[in-house]
């Protein structure tokens, strides 16, 4: 088998090759990425030791992804993932890297009838539906009220495919979901399989901490070194919720996907923590003190434009569909980060 994975010296492309190695040893794994991203060059050696093919590349140059190798299946792991981004005046670079090089991807899927397996984010639902949830404050976080009225796609289990896509949706959301559509259509035009998995928050060991890539890593980060923290929005308690997985489990359902491409399943599916997996900003700030000392976080009560309260990733479907759920849970992961920050303080100091 050979496997394509694109943004591979990043966080979610360097572990889900790492773990293809380790599963799969006989399997050949080529990566190709552009290394604008601070600190994604120290994955290179790890890769290199597992026999993982590095290629210095760029996906938005139709010539790098045409002279990339044949493969069985392409991993869609390239992306700039900041809902924040092109706001100041950058738009056209996120449709480059999020748009562009995503069509470039399945013209190369469509030569070869390469099976493309699409990485999206929860970040395609609408910001003001979501914002527009009936909730409450808690003890310790916002949950749904039992009392609200709910739109089309959300239960007490969180959010589901059905959820409103409408605009707005950020930048970075409008072009992955473009992408989802032509991933559709070029599938199903050109016959290669595709999978859309849209993935909540990732999260684990080796991740750099950089906001755009989750709160999570971010904070225990922030929380370990003594820096500022605040809680931004909603009335600044830190009440807002959000679910988290690995790439690890992300891994068991690409897996399943690859092993069985003309399943008669859903080909867009939500992937992420759960309800189970969910936690508050000051539900992590709790975890952060027992582990770390306390420590005092600042409020801004005032809300920004592209924050939501409360997003729980309603994982029936591909439950339902893969008989997948995810092994760790959240504070499986909390641990995880905690235990590489500690053993890594200097490369974290040093700003990845």
């Amino acid at each position: 088998m050979n496997v394509l994975i694109t943004g591979i010296a990043g966080f979610v492309g360097s572990r889900l090759a790492l773990g293809l190695a380790d599963r799969h040893p006989d399997w050949q794994i080529t990566g190709i990425d552009n290394l604008s991203r601070r600190g994604s060059e120290i994955n290179l050696p790890l890769l290199r030791s597992r026999g993982v093919r590095f290629i210095h590349g760029d996906v938005r140059n139709r010539e790098d992804v045409d002279e990339l190798p044949k493969a069985d299946w392409l991993i869609d792991c390239a992306a700039n993932p900041s809902v924040l981004a092109g706001i100041d005046g950058g738009a056209s670079q996120v449709v480059q890297h999020n748009l562009v090089g995503t069509l470039h991807l399945l013209e190369k899927c469509r030569r070869d009838t390469c099976g493309f397996l699409m990485l999206s984010t929860s970040r395609v639902y609408s910001i003001e539906t979501l914002a527009g949830i009936s909730i409450q404050p808690r003890v310790d976080r916002f949950e749904p009220d039992p009392n609200g009225t709910f739109p089309s796609g959300f239960s007490g289990l969180g959010v589901a495919e059905n959820f409103p896509t409408s605009a707005p949706v950020s930048l970075y959301g409008a072009t992955k979901l473009a992408s989802e559509v032509m991933a559709l259509e070029y599938g199903y035009t050109f016959d290669f399989p595709v999978w859309i998995n849209r993935c909540g928050v990732l999260a684990g060991a080796g991740q750099f901490g950089k906001i755009d890539q989750g709160i999570f890593s971010y904070w225990i980060y922030q929380w370990m070194l003594g820096r500022p923290l605040s809680y931004i929005g909603f009335g600044g308690e830190g009440l807002q919720v959000r679910d988290l997985f690995g790439p690890e489990d992300l891994l068991d359902l690409l897996l399943k996907q690859m092993a069985d491409p003309a399943r008669d399943a859903p080909r867009v599916l939500n992937v992420g923590g759960g309800l189970e997996s969910s936690l508050s900003l000051k539900q992590l700030s709790q975890y952060c003190e027992q582990r770390f000392g306390p420590k005092e976080v600042s409020s801004q009560p005032e809300t920004r434009a592209f924050d939501i309260p409360y997003y729980v990733t309603d994982i029936s479907r591909v439950t339902n569909a893969w008989n997948w759920h995810p092994q760790q849970n959240a504070t499986d992961l909390l641990d995880e980060i905690a235990t590489w920050s500690q053993s890594n303080r200097i490369v974290i100091e040093a700003g990845f």
